[in-house]
């Protein structure tokens, strides 16, 4: 598993026994953080395109749970970039 890791780190048992434990702990971590780095970038996005539409994150998503939408951050993100006609038609309909 210590393929392709540099000096001693690849040749001596214990430094690359180590470097391996370490490398799957952080390989651990960060496949919980990508989930939050994702979801943050999502809120990002649909708070900019809301915000040009005159409303905020938060009361968007509040009218958009109230209103039954089963729109995903996931999905308003990618429309807020991708295709803001659909996400204007989305905020006016919440609105």
């Amino acid at each position: 598993m210590a393929k392709g890791y540099y000096g001693r780190r690849k040749n001596v048992w214990t430094v690359a026994k180590n470097a391996v434990e370490k490398a799957l702990g952080y390989a651990y971590k960060g496949r919980k953080q990508k989930k939050r780095n994702f979801r943050a970038l999502w809120i990002q996005r649909i708070n900019a395109g809301s915000r040009q539409h005159g409303i905020s994150y938060s009361v968007l998503m509040g009218k958009i749970n109230a209103a039954g939408i089963g729109l995903n951050r996931k999905v308003l993100a990618d429309l807020a970039m991708n295709q803001p006609e659909a996400f204007k038609a989305i905020v006016d309909k919440v609105k």
